[in-house]
């Protein structure tokens, strides 16, 4: 869904400005159990092959009788209840907070300009009463200039007062993304599916996450799995005392991998937290104990648009690496 929050003053055509549009991903499962995804969560996802069953025979199975309609209007109640009071939050602590100074230095800068040419008036109609004129300038239009700073003072201020007043536009859908679990995919279709792989995968990907935690709580810090969440990260990291969070991603290689492929959700997620986020590569070879090395700061640039992930070279990405710190 897509998101806006506007406030009083009007565009050149009429309408209320939309000072800010966010995306909002709202899933929904079986259960009717709603959660919110801070960034694209499809970007983890891979879309079905040709060889595989398609929407119209998945839709069709006894699993996915609960998936109808009403869920458009489930997802648009949970973001009204949930998503959005946030993202008005956040827009409104810092539109107020900016509006607060922008009027403290207008009521300065102009109230100052007032005064002077107040004075200078004052000072240009005493003159004029005592036979001194000057050519250049009289009491007349220096107070002109002092009520049309007035004028323009109190217009500003107005405008000031329309751009706090801040409310939300309801949500608009711009589409829906149905997730088949890989299970479902290997029952539709036999052995198309290899769901081995994909398990041995997973299993990879927990013992280099656990390597990770343990090497986080080494250094004295508190992690918590995030990998379900889909976040653009796989742990989130308390450091004691201060509240501030490291964000890491965990890259579990086998010996002999080359590559290394980062979403372009984990990718965003980096440059959004760039002194915060640690793209965590963990070597496991075989019976020797994991090999944890962390890349700081590992990425530069955006994806281009389209691009759902991206390849990087493990041996360059290792050099730029340091042991966990």
């Amino acid at each position: 869904m897509e998101h806006g929050v506007q406030d009083a003053s009007r565009t050149r055509s009429g309408e209320r400005r939309v000072i800010s549009k966010k995306m909002l991903y709202v899933e929904v499962d079986p259960q009717g159990n709603t959660l919110n995804q801070e960034y694209a969560p499809y970007l983890d996802y891979r879309p079905l092959l040709d060889r595989e069953p398609s929407i119209e025979q998945i839709l069709d199975r006894s699993e996915c009788a609960w998936i109808d309609q009403d869920l458009e209007q489930t997802a648009i109640g949970y973001a009204i209840s949930n998503v959005v009071p946030e993202h008005l939050e956040e827009v409104r602590s810092r539109k107020l907070e900016l509006s607060a100074k922008t009027e403290a230095a207008v009521k300065e800068r102009l109230t100052k300009e007032i005064t002077y040419w107040d004075h200078r008036a004052a000072d240009l109609a005493a003159q004029e009463q005592a036979g001194k004129r000057n050519a250049r300038l009289n009491s007349g239009e220096a107070r002109k200039r002092a009520d049309d700073l007035q004028t323009r003072l109190q217009k500003r201020l107005e405008e000031i007062g329309l751009e706090r007043q801040i409310s939300p536009l309801p949500p608009v859908v711009l589409g829906g993304l149905l997730v088949v679990p890989i299970g479902l995919l290997a029952k539709l279709g036999g052995n198309i599916v290899e769901i081995g792989n994909a398990q041995d995968k997973q299993a990879a990907a927990a013992v280099a996450r656990a390597a990770v935690m343990q090497a986080e709580r080494s250094l004295g810090y508190e992690p918590v799995d995030r990998e379900t969440d889909k976040l653009g990260y796989d742990i989130e990291s308390k450091v004691p005392g201060t509240g501030r969070l490291r964000f890491i991603e965990v890259k579990g290689r086998a010996e002999g991998a080359t590559t290394v492929t980062v979403t372009k959700n984990e990718i965003l997620t980096s440059l959004n937290k760039p002194d915060d986020y640690i793209l965590a590569i963990v070597q496991l070879g075989g019976d020797s104990p994991p090999e944890v090395s962390y890349v700081r700061q590992p990425f530069h640039r955006e994806p281009d648009f389209g691009v759902t992930s991206v390849n990087y070279n493990l041996t360059e990405l290792l050099k730029k690496s340091d042991i966990p710190n």
